[in-house]
């Protein structure tokens, strides 16, 4: 085997891989008809039939709903969008308590915020680092009002278990589900236990519309509640004669026409699309699995995982060299490994200097929560010593490409000891 890139070898990758791209004749076609059709949004600030959007949107959101056997879909611009609309949705008041983990993109976790809500971070779990459900139930106070929970990297967290902490509690159960379209466990779809399933559509998804979210729910008021969110609730309260103003107050949440016919395709090719994210994290898993002091990402039993992103971790200990060694030298031999994901969100500015909505430090002025660092030491170990990166869906892959990062974790890992040596001198 060569000697080590980082060393003065040559690199086992030589030339970046091409970014992973998804638009087809397909999407192309169904682009030029809405513009065609001079109608790139349907949607009218005010009750009425256009309430609920044009035709594409409708479509959209009735193959979305059929797709996850789920009774409403409600689009959305966007999967943060989503959130804020079923945290308004779910009747959030300042001062309730949401559990979110502090190990995700920030629009988990800060969304209570938008309400005068308080985030409350609970611990992950090493396997798969989504929440943590002992973590969860020893969060639980009698102020307590949701649950979001995040099916983190595509893979679905304690699902069931979780829906029935939240039913003994009676409380309410969002789940995020960015990250893990058609992800299963024990064959029902993430995004669909909980009370409300947020899905995202942002760019670098494995199906996406550029911008985009869909909110399901089985539930008619809630599905009703977002969709007035969605597209100025203020307007329709009076005419549907809706009985809860409690966050009645409105954003323009609107997706277009365009997204919508998108998404209509991209939804139609989700098999093709998300089959190539597993098959490249699966040949990973399979080509590292044998490596000392480097765990590929676990599959739990009766789970499908979907790889939004390929989630090796390492015990540096066994490796003899730390993580930021490792991952230079990967970088070296042409691998786009990276440390860590997030750092845990509670340790923010607006966490630790506890400022959000507006200069008088609200809400935090209603709790007592601690921000400290150490508050989930398992999601801090994650972060910031032993969880790997690699982005599925950032790239487009050959097998030949996958053989290719497999050598380079390969030869870096079957040659550390000169990196040892190299610390050492």
């Amino acid at each position: 085997m060569t000697e080590l890139a980082l060393l003065g070898g040559s690199p086992v990758i030589s030339t970046p891989f091409k970014p992973f791209r998804t638009m087809g004749p397909g999407e192309v076609a169904a682009v030029q008809a809405v513009v065609e059709s001079d109608c790139l949004s349907g949607f009218y600030g005010s009750w009425g039939d256009e309430f609920l959007g044009g035709p594409k949107i409708r479509e959209f959101e009735a193959a979305w709903a059929e797709a996850f056997t789920v009774k409403h879909c409600v689009s959305v611009n966007s999967a943060t969008s989503g959130l804020y609309a079923a945290l308004g949705a779910i009747g959030l008041t300042p001062g309730d308590e949401v559990i979110v983990p502090p190990y995700t993109m920030s629009a988990s976790a800060v969304g209570p915020l938008i309400y005068g809500g308080i985030p409350v971070f609970a611990d992950i779990e090493p396997e798969t680092f989504c929440l943590d459900i002992a973590s969860v139930e020893a969060n639980i106070t009698e102020k307590t009002k949701a649950i979001v929970v995040v099916n983190l990297f595509g893979h679905p967290a304690k699902l069931r278990a979780m829906r029935a902490l939240a039913d003994k509690h009676g409380i309410i159960l969002i789940e995020d589900n960015a990250q893990g379209p058609f992800a299963t466990e024990n064959g029902v779809f993430a995004g669909t236990i909980g009370h409300i399933g947020v899905f995202s559509l942002n760019y670098h998804k494995h199906i996406h519309t550029g911008e985009g979210g869909m909110c399901v729910t089985n539930d008619d008021r809630l599905a009703l509640r977002m969709q007035m969110i969605r597209n100025h609730a203020e307007n329709i309260v009076g005419p549907t004669e809706h009985d809860d103003l409690s966050n009645m107050i409105g954003f323009n949440y609107r997706m277009t026409e365009l997204s919508a016919a998108v998404g209509i395709v991209q939804l139609q090719r989700q098999e093709e699309l998300i089959g190539q994210r597993v098959h490249i994290a699966q040949r990973l898993t399979e080509g590292t699995k044998d490596l000392e002091g480097f765990t590929p990402p676990v599959e739990r039993d009766g789970c499908r995982h979907v790889y939004y992103v390929w989630t090796p971790k390492i015990d540096p200990a066994a490796l003899g060299i730390s993580r930021e060694v490792l991952v230079k030298a990967l970088a070296a031999e042409g691998v786009p490994i990276y440390q860590g994901y997030v750092r845990p969100l509670y340790l923010l500015p607006a966490f630790q200097q506890r400022m959000a909505l507006g200069r008088d430090h609200f809400p935090f002025t209603l709790t007592n929560r601690s921000y400290a660092k150490g508050l989930c030491p398992v999601a801090e170990e994650m972060h910031f010593t032993r969880l790997l990166s690699f982005e599925t869906c950032a790239h487009t892959l050959t097998d030949a490409d996958i053989d290719a990062i497999i050598a380079g974790i390969r030869k870096v890992h079957s040659q550390r000891h000169k990196l040892i040596q190299q610390a050492a001198e």
